[in-house]
């Protein structure tokens, strides 16, 4: 697994995906530029992390991280024999991966598939400095994988892809991300009578950190709450002077990153997820699987996550006002809360869980690896 070892979604799919294959009795090497995340305070006899460090050398203007990638990846596949090699998120690590196969021997290659995840490919994919390098990586893959059928399309519009693309969603693990999991009582963060929302995410422009506050400032002047904010980002600042602005400062919850959010959501009644263009929607699937209604944008991938007017409301992106009606229709209504909570564990559990999705994996990888048997060149790009 090459990833990203960070608060986002493809470290933390990258992550999750790799746990769940070492207790499946797979041996899975991680290589990023620091322990994932997700696996800061855990151990597993079947997976091991390499480290890719970067030279900074005063002659260049950064650190040249694609290529100290790339390098990593050749010295792990040397050394550790491994069978297949999954990129997580394209840039660069897929036109790494292709470097490091043309540093090996014909002999030596493996098979590579790259998972698109979002930004990847829509924001920093698509500028047209990276354009044609993330084409070759894409084109150099053995084959691509998509978090979405949305962004699949994306992928599709913004490059002349050859190869399919094969959807295989984002998952959840119901016993982890659950109603009843052990949890943190309610009056840690609200007084009796209040409810709690909770928003979670890098707190990147595109997640819209202000229009969650400005969502929640309605909320607050119909019914008595208070907002969890989880995560970190460049938009905290400008967020936290929006609460003052707003008047609300006391209401809100500053929590920073949290290695295990699963505590934390099982507390609230509201997700609020206003972001813009989300590829998939992973941290709304999370907050489904805990039974906690959604309040989202109709773009992107989150329509095939949330269904509105079921496990929560999707309204126009940008369109706080009805983002905030939604919200109080569902906090306003101890049924229609209770029902819609039920309803979104329910398809978190029925389509997303990971029982569902790591077999698909486990099956792209066998289908990868026999097309490598049987190809006269083994660890070229291999088309179906």
């Amino acid at each position: 697994m090459v990833c990203y070892p960070t608060y986002g979604g493809s470290g933390a799919v990258a992550t999750e995906l790799g746990r769940h294959l070492a207790r499946g009795g797979h041996t899975i090497h991680f290589i990023s530029y620091a322990r994932p995340f997700r696996l800061a305070e855990d151990y597993h006899p079947n997976i091991v992390h390499h480290e890719i460090t970067s030279e900074p050398y005063p002659l260049f203007q950064g650190e040249l991280y694609g290529i100290s990638a790339a390098t990593k990846i050749l010295e792990v596949i040397r050394n550790e024999g491994l069978d297949l090699l999954h990129l997580h998120y394209a840039l660069p690590h897929a036109i790494s991966a292709w470097i490091a196969m043309e540093m090996l021997d014909r002999g030596e290659r493996i098979p590579a598939v790259t998972t698109l995840h979002g930004t990847d490919i829509t924001l920093v994919g698509s500028k047209p400095s990276f354009l044609p390098a993330v084409q070759l990586g894409l084109d150099k893959s053995d084959h691509l994988s998509s978090v979405s059928r949305w962004l699949a399309d994306r992928t599709r519009q913004l490059f002349k892809i050859e190869n399919p693309i094969e959807i295989i969603p984002n998952f959840v693990d119901p016993a982890v991300f659950s109603p009843h999991a052990e949890r943190f009582g309610r009056d840690h963060f609200a007084d009796s009578g209040e409810k709690i929302c909770i928003h979670i995410s890098n707190f990147r422009p595109v997640k819209r950190v202000g229009d969650v506050i400005r969502i929640f400032a309605q909320i607050c002047e119909r019914t008595p709450a208070k907002l969890l904010m989880i995560g970190d980002g460049p938009e905290r600042e400008q967020a936290e002077v929006l609460t003052t602005d707003l008047g609300i400062p006391e209401r809100v919850n500053w929590l920073g990153r949290q290695p295990s959010v699963a505590k934390f959501l099982p507390c609230a009644d509201l997700f609020l997820f206003p972001s813009d263009g989300e590829s998939f929607g992973l941290a709304a699937l999370e907050a489904m699987a805990c039974g906690i209604p959604v309040i989202g944008a109709s773009a992107g991938g989150l329509p095939e996550v949330v269904l509105d007017g079921k496990t929560g409301y999707l309204c126009e992106m940008g369109d706080i006002g009805a983002m905030a009606e939604a919200g109080l229709k569902i906090l306003l209504d101890p049924d229609q809360q209770e029902a819609m909570g039920v309803a979104a564990r329910h398809r978190a559990v029925d389509v997303f869980s990971a029982e569902r999705i790591i077999p698909l994996y486990e099956n792209m990888y066998r289908e990868i690896l026999g097309r490598t048997q049987n190809a006269d060149k083994p660890g070229t790009c291999i088309r179906k």
